[in-house]
């Protein structure tokens, strides 16, 4: 498991920066475009079902601002939570099953962004947004030869405060950004139930 986190954030880490290079040599993508590639970790609240904190995630926003201060985009980011189950008996139709599980809930949420952002051009532009749009999720338990799983589709919404650091005269700069998020969505597995799907976690990236 190690040697698989390893790979995915050299993986990520390594994307991040060839989009970096790949970009125009300015601190933005246009006098009035903005966007921001982030590495995401967060932490499920009270699913019941994968509730372990990661950081197998990344998030993906783009917008314009339409006044000085407003602007309108769109994101789309995901994310993966784990969670080990040690040995239990349920029941399933054919009778008992006696195992352990490995629980896991995929979380792709896409839509529209909005934020209000201070100090445009300068070296530090703190802002605040808010997020809308929907949500798909992919609830699952593995366990000896079998898998079950639900999809499932719900409403998205999702405030978060960031800063966006420009240290330098030309070229991307830094995002920092805290969350929350929580998606309308629904699913029973086996013998659990997930009813809405809540996260606090931060971001970190490249900003444009």
């Amino acid at each position: 498991m190690k040697t698989r986190k390893n790979i995915y954030f050299k993986v990520v880490a390594l994307a991040a920066i060839a989009i970096a290079f790949a970009m125009p040599a300015k601190a933005q993508l246009s006098d009035n475009g903005y966007a921001n590639i982030d590495w995401q970790f967060n932490a499920p609240l009270s699913n019941n079902f994968a509730d372990k904190a990661s950081g197998w995630g990344m998030n993906f926003e783009g917008g314009y601002f339409v006044t000085p201060n407003i602007g309108l985009g769109l994101f789309l980011n995901y994310h993966s939570n784990h969670e080990y189950v040690g040995r239990e008996t349920f029941k399933m139709a054919g009778g008992d099953v006696t195992t352990d599980q490995q629980h896991a809930i995929f979380q792709l949420p896409f839509g529209a962004a909005a934020r209000y952002q201070w100090n445009r051009g300068g070296s530090f532009q703190p802002y605040v947004s808010a997020k809308l749009g929907a949500e798909y999720a992919k609830v699952r338990s593995n366990f000896n030869m079998l898998e079950a799983r639900e999809n499932s589709w719900g409403f998205y919404a999702s405030p978060e405060v960031g800063i966006n650091v420009f240290p330098w005269v030309y070229g991307p700069g830094l995002h920092f950004a805290l969350y929350y998020s929580y998606g309308t969505n629904k699913a029973d597995v086996l013998h659990y139930s997930v009813d809405g799907l809540g996260n606090f976690g931060f971001r970190l990236g490249v900003s444009f």
